[in-house]
């Protein structure tokens, strides 16, 4: 049999289940199956299911998988045992799929631990509606809804595309969205009734500079189904123009949104665009966690070793991708896992102050555990940070700045930022006091005749 992709034994090791691409098959596990023989009809196939059963054994199954995965053979002091037989008589009392996930997040969570998350399950799925969102914000304004804002995107990348801005659409600030595919649009309806369902389809609108109609024009947009990536990108670019115009162009400005596949890229991006920057503020707010963040340490504190003169343009320095002024991070309590992990980094090479608030203080690792018997999830945390000193830490601690600064919400209504507003002061005060060295180049060599 060809193109096998999987498979699996009985119990008695005496029948063999395989999957290929053309399905799936049973056959004796004693000789290789023939081609097409033993497959199985899914269409035909009929399951009984109890599902009191069901919670029944996957409420002690969940108990297993924490007595045989978790880090600590311990269970950092709780007593599995007794704790299966307090919670045991709420499971007779469960109507829903969804209330067994309920009292596994309330049992677990006497394990007092990080990333012991639960999920999934067999559940109704209905189908969803989606909206419509064209990524603007809209005000109030005469009887109708004037186009606050247009978020710009990147309409080259199909993960940032903005509907307003796309080539032969044009929309501005300041116009006012009057109609949706025909339907008019006034200050007694709203403007995401009518784009119910359109994400991902072509809608026309009917947008002019005037509440009643005169001048206006139709433009044919695709809303998206999220604006999420839009302003996020709108929020990145607004505070490395705030940190450039603040500094004088003297700093650069890296957000970090994980350290993970999303963080590793925005490092790339804006870190090595900036090189040319005398000092940095590093923004880990919110940092969503994933892996250990060494590579980013690494560059953020990597010596220049030496000088290279070229003949034509501007000489460069070794090892590339270092910029040995002062830093700053920014921190605060949605940061975790990972984001607790990076600023610790941060602090422990020395790179400068951490500023913000005590992240979340999560740093254990989860994988390798086996899920339940309808697909619902529930971790087990296996492995543990602690210090090369010999102590557990950051977990259920966080990482504590070294100026606490909270994110002041009047401040935030004004436009201001006030823990990127400190992040900047301090890393100006720290470049005045010990300003970059510039190393001249010296005269070429000349050797005797």
């Amino acid at each position: 049999m060809d193109g096998v992709q999987r498979f699996d034994l009985s119990a008695k090791g005496e029948k063999m289940l395989v999957r290929t691409q053309a399905g799936w098959f049973i056959s004796g596990a004693g000789q290789a199956p023939k081609p097409g023989e033993g497959r199985l009809n899914l269409e035909t196939v009929q399951v009984r299911v109890d599902p009191r059963a069901e919670w029944q054994q996957m409420y002690r199954e969940a108990w297993r998988i924490e007595r045989d995965y978790f880090y600590d053979p311990g269970h950092h002091g709780l007593d599995l045992k007794a704790a299966e037989r307090r919670y045991a008589p709420y499971v007779g009392s469960l109507h829903h799929r969804a209330d067994l996930n309920y009292l596994f997040n309330e049992m677990l969570g006497e394990l007092t631990v990080g990333h012991l998350y639960v999920g999934g399950g067999d559940m109704p799925n209905p189908k969803r509606v989606p909206g419509g969102l064209l990524g603007a914000d809209f005000a109030l304004a005469n009887g109708r809804y004037r186009i606050a804002k247009v978020y710009s995107g990147e309409n080259w990348n199909p993960q940032l595309q903005a509907p307003l801005t796309q080539p032969g659409s044009e929309v501005k600030a300041g116009e006012y969205l009057l109609a949706v595919n025909g339907q008019p649009l006034t200050s007694q309806d709203s403007p995401y009734r009518l784009l119910e369902n359109t994400a991902g389809r072509q809608v026309v609108l009917t947008v002019g500079p005037d509440p009643d109609g005169k001048g206006s024009r139709e433009v044919t947009v695709v809303p998206v189904g999220s604006e999420t990536g839009l302003r996020n990108r709108e929020w990145i670019e607004s505070n490395r123009r705030k940190v450039a115009e603040a500094s004088g162009g003297k700093l650069a400005y890296v957000w970090l949104p994980d350290t993970a596949n999303g963080g590793y890229t925005n490092f790339n991006r804006y870190w090595f665009a900036q090189l040319d920057k005398q000092g940095a503020v590093i923004d880990e707010r919110f940092n969503g966690g994933g892996s250990a963040a060494d590579y980013i340490i690494d560059y953020l504190k990597k010596p220049v070793n030496s000088y290279w003169a070229v003949r034509d343009g501007e000489d460069f320095r070794q090892p590339f991708g270092t910029m040995t002024g002062p830093k700053a991070m920014l921190i605060n309590e949605h940061a975790g896992s990972g984001g607790d992990y990076m600023p610790w980094l941060f602090k422990r090479a020395g790179l400068g102050p951490l500023i913000g608030k005590r992240t979340w203080g999560g740093l254990v690792g989860i994988g390798g555990y086996p899920t339940l018997m309808d697909g619902g999830t529930i971790t087990a945390p296996h492995f543990a940070f602690y210090t090369p000193e010999g102590r557990f830490a950051i977990e259920n601690e966080g990482v504590a700045p070294d100026l606490e600064v909270d994110l002041d919400p009047k401040a935030w209504r004004e436009g201001r930022d006030t823990q990127l507003e400190r992040g900047i002061k301090e890393v100006m005060e720290a470049l005045a006091k010990n300003p970059p060295v510039k190393v001249k180049r010296p005269a070429y060599p000349r050797y005797p005749r």
